[in-house]
């Protein structure tokens, strides 16, 4: 096969790929982000402890993750039909990539907010802060670098999979390596989309990677900064640090002539 021949496929199995990868890493993300504090927040100790909801919630994660993504997909071949009226082409895979990926990055975020620091946590509270004001001020944002990390992690492992996908109809990189390298002996094709697939995940990680570098050092790290945010949020009218600084100025003494 010439590459005026391949070069066609190569660009609709690249399109297909980052197609699949897109949809289904959003909703992973969309949906593995609330699970994975969830998780954190109903444990033993959490803000939310309910030991019923954590393990319901946590053993449904593992027997999801412990489904070897072929056999998942399969298994929701009915549920795909029911959703997107097919089980063939790239929207059909993002069904069970999604689904496959949500408990995946669920753990990767539960570990991540897992490392933030208590003491902030017991910091904020003692200021009056509520759970959600501890969620969204202070667990998620310490723990953006991590979080960013683990979007990388998860994004890498559905272009694996999505590849996989491929080799049962779903198009993309996987089809064309399976499909044409394969079954039809063009080994120098099959090596291209193995050089493709490297050089994406080898760009991807590099992205993901900078960023959490980036925020690292822009401070999300650092809980001082953002517990005097906190505070000065939290402060009623009055108490705060400036408070003393406003006071009104004494009157003048009247002068008679």
């Amino acid at each position: 096969m010439t590459w005026s021949e391949m070069q066609p496929l190569l660009a609709q199995a690249c399109w297909d790929t980052l197609y699949m990868v897109g949809w289904s890493g959003l909703i992973a993300l969309v949906g593995g982000l609330p699970l994975g504090v969830l998780l954190v927040l109903t444990d033993r100790g959490g803000l939310l402890q309910n030991t019923l909801v954590y393990k319901v919630v946590g053993q449904t994660v593992n027997i999801a993750r412990s489904m070897p993504f072929i056999i998942l997909m399969v298994a929701l071949l009915g549920f795909t039909r029911a959703v997107v009226g097919t089980t063939i082409g790239p929207n059909a895979a993002i069904v069970p990539l999604a689904i496959g990926a949500i408990p995946f990055f669920a753990r990767l975020v539960e570990t991540s907010v897992r490392e933030v620091d208590g003491g902030l946590v017991e910091a904020v509270q003692a200021m009056g802060g509520n759970t959600w004001t501890i969620v969204r001020k202070v667990l998620l944002p310490e723990s953006l670098p991590s979080l960013i990390s683990g979007a990388t992690t998860t994004v890498v492992a559905l272009i694996g999979y999505s590849a996989m996908a491929g080799t049962v109809g779903a198009g993309g990189l996987g089809d064309v390596a399976v499909r044409y390298g394969y079954q039809r002996f063009e080994t120098g094709l099959m090596w291209i989309t193995v050089a493709i697939l490297a050089v994406v995940i080898s760009l991807i990680q590099l992205a993901g990677d900078l960023a959490a570098r980036g925020l690292s050092r822009r401070g999300h790290g650092s809980a001082r900064p953002r517990l005097r945010l906190l505070r000065a949020d939290t402060a009623p009218a009055g108490t705060g640090p400036d408070a003393g600084s406003a006071r009104p100025d004494a009157a003048e003494p009247l002068k008679t002539s």
